[in-house]
C-alpha cells in the first residue's frame, strides 16, 4: 500500500533555499517525489529549471568557517563551527572561539572531527569547551564540517566574514597562484578538478537528467536513443567545462581557462585537489 508524505511549509522553504525555485514549483516537486529532497531537486531540473547541481557545502546555515594551513603550507584544514543564528556567528567572541579550535586542529595535525573533539585546549577538551559554550549562549553549536588536505603546497582562503573557506593543494610552492585558484573555487564552486575526477554518480545523475529532459521535449519525440545519447554526451561536455575547475574560465582573466592560467605561471604547476566549505 502506497503512503503519501505530508509536505510542510518548512520542507518547501528548504527546497526554495537550496534551489531558488518558486514556492509552487517546490511544492509540486516535493509532492511528485513523495517528499524526497534530492529527487525533488532532480525533478525541478528535469522540468528545465536552472537549479544548481548538488553541493555538499549546503549544510550549516550559520556559524564560522576557518581555513588555515600549517606554517610550512604542507597541510591545510577547514573547520566549520556551526550555530543557530547569525547574531552568534557574527559575535567576535564566537569567531575567536572558532579560531582557537582551528588552531588546535593545525597544531595537533588532527585527521577527523572525532579526533579534534578529544584535543585539549588550555585545560579542557574541545568537546567540553563546546558544551560550555552551548550552555553560555543557549544555542546548539558544534563542529559540523572538517576537511584536511596534504600536498607539497596548500593555499587557504576565507571569504565573506568567515562564511566560506577553501583549501587548494598544489604540486609545488606557488603562493600567488594558490590564492588565485582558491578565489576561483570560492566564486564558481566547481564540482571537481577535472572531468576524470568528477564522481561517477554525479556524471550518471547529470546524464539521466539530460536524457529525461530531452525525452520530455516534444521536439525530440521519436528521436532514436543513439542520437539522444550523442546529444547527451555533448551536453555533459558542456557541464564539465562549466563545472570542473581546470576547464572553467579564469575569473581574473576570462580569455583563458584555469588550466591555461596555471600553465602561464609554471608549465609544471598542477592542482592536486581542493576543498570548499560554505555556510548557506
Amino acid at each position: 500500500m502506497s503512503t503519501t508524505v505530508a509536505i510542510t511549509a518548512a520542507d518547501i522553504n528548504k527546497l526554495r533555499q537550496a534551489t531558488g525555485a518558486g514556492m509552487m514549483d517546490c511544492r509540486k516537486a516535493l509532492t511528485e517525489t513523495n517528499g524526497d529532497f534530492e529527487a525533488a531537486i532532480d525533478w525541478l531540473r528535469k522540468q528545465g529549471q536552472k537549479v544548481a547541481a548538488k553541493r555538499s557545502d549546503r549544510e550549516a546555515k550559520e556559524g564560522v568557517v576557518i581555513a588555515k594551513t600549517t606554517a610550512d603550507n604542507k597541510t591545510g584544514f577547514i573547520i566549520c563551527v556551526s550555530c543557530e543564528t547569525d547574531f552568534v556567528s557574527k559575535n567576535a567572541d564566537f569567531v575567536a572561539f572558532a579560531q582557537s579550535i582551528a588552531d588546535a586542529a593545525v597544531s595537533n595535525n588532527v585527521k577527523s572531527i572525532a579526533e579534534l573533539n578529544e584535543i585539549t585546549v588550555g585545560e579542557a577538551k574541545v568537546a567540553d569547551l563546546i558544551n560550555d559554550k552551548l550552555a553560555s549562549i543557549g544555542e546548539k553549536i558544534g563542529i559540523s564540517r572538517f576537511e584536511r588536505i596534504e600536498a607539497p603546497y596548500v593555499a587557504s582562503y576565507i571569504h565573506g566574514a568567515y562564511r566560506l573557506g577553501v583549501l587548494v593543494g598544489l604540486n609545488k610552492d606557488a603562493a600567488e597562484a594558490g590564492k588565485d585558484v582558491a578565489m576561483q573555487i570560492a566564486a564558481l564552486n566547481p564540482v571537481a578538478v577535472d572531468p576524470a575526477s568528477v564522481p561517477a554518480e554525479t556524471v550518471e545523475r547529470e546524464r539521466s537528467i539530460v536524457i529525461d529532459t530531452m525525452k520530455a521535449d516534444p521536439k525530440m519525440a521519436g528521436k532514436p536513443d543513439e542520437m539522444l545519447a550523442k546529444i547527451a554526451e555533448g551536453k555533459l561536455n558542456a557541464f564539465f567545462k562549466e563545472q570542473t575547475l581546470l576547464a572553467q574560465a579564469f575569473v581574473k582573466d576570462g580569455s583563458k581557462s584555469v588550466a591555461e592560467y596555471l600553465k602561464s605561471v609554471d608549465a609544471d604547476l598542477k592542482v592536486a585537489e581542493f576543498k570548499r566549505v560554505a555556510l548557506g
